[in-house]
């Protein structure tokens, strides 16, 4: 393992958890806020910047993301992105010991299975990584534009099926990936640097969407859901969209092991739990 990979390992693991402290104190100070209206985007965007509660977890989040550019430019998207899936089990340990409960046992499986899936991309990381492919600028574009239309779908035709705290977090989450792939591409320099402007606007949507949904839903039902889709879209393109390679043999089929591992674990741990508060969430779609 080179040391450009282990640099890359400590970066992304500094990153996930200055993230996921961020979404939650971005939650509470969110919950705490008169209702953000989608009608209202300005006025929204007012009360989230005087907030000094927020901006603190926007800043961390901001932090958190300028760590993870500098993982992305040393290893492979999808190396990276396992770490960040493992990091939801810091999320839901977070969540458990500020809101004074015990973890289920959903719960406790889905962090057993994110640390199993930790081991395991150590052991695979003996058979080799590098920095990953860089893919077809055509198929990354149709990935993209792929991934924000489904987001858009899922905002329009399943929030009164699933709620709005749901749907919030999964078209966040996809949004949020995007963010990531563009961010990838644009460390690979030249022409690709243009995918910043796909990287702000990745970002921007998901960090917006998240605030809504915190309102309707609690911090590991929307943050839960949106770092699972976060980490398990840009693994699955930096393999196909990005042809970065997998290793032969036996440590191949640990990698894919720790890849199924932390996305399963993140899976359980997005399960939807109880609401910020119960008029919160029945008040708040109406108002988008």
């Amino acid at each position: 393992m080179s040391l450009h990979t282990v640099v890359a390992l400590i970066l992304a693991l500094a990153a996930t958890t200055l993230t996921n402290i961020a979404y939650l104190r971005e939650h509470d100070a969110a919950v705490a806020l008169p209702a953000l209206s989608m009608r209202h985007p300005f006025q929204s965007l007012r009360l989230l910047l005087n907030d000094r509660r927020w901006m603190l977890g926007f800043a961390l989040e901001t932090s958190g993301f300028l760590l993870y550019a500098a993982a992305l430019a040393l290893a492979s998207l999808a190396l990276v992105q396992t770490i960040g899936a493992g990091g939801i089990g810091v999320l839901a340990y977070l969540s458990a010991r500020l809101s004074h409960r015990s973890l289920g046992k959903r719960e406790l499986c889905g962090v057993v299975l994110a640390v199993i899936g930790l081991v395991a991309l150590g052991v695979s990381l003996a058979g080799g990584s590098g920095r990953g492919g860089n893919g077809s600028t055509a198929v990354i574009l149709l990935w993209i534009g792929a991934s924000a239309a489904f987001a858009l779908l899922i905002l329009l035709l399943a929030r009164k099926r699933v709620g709005f705290a749901v749907a919030a977090g999964v078209a966040g989450g996809i949004f949020f990936a995007i963010g990531d792939i563009s961010t990838k591409v644009a460390t690979q320099g030249g022409m690709r640097v243009l995918f910043v402007l796909a990287l702000i606007v990745g970002y921007t949507a998901g960090t917006v969407l998240l605030q809504f949904g915190y309102q309707a839903g609690g911090a590991l039902t929307v943050a839960g859901l949106a770092t699972l889709l976060t980490n398990a879209l840009p693994i699955a393109a930096g393999t196909v969209v990005l042809n970065e390679p997998v290793p032969p043999g036996a440590f191949g089929a640990v990698r894919i092991l720790a890849f199924a591992a932390v996305t399963a674990g993140a899976f359980l741990l997005a399960r939807p739990d109880a609401p910020a508060t119960k008029a919160r969430r029945d008040a708040a779609p109406p108002e988008r």
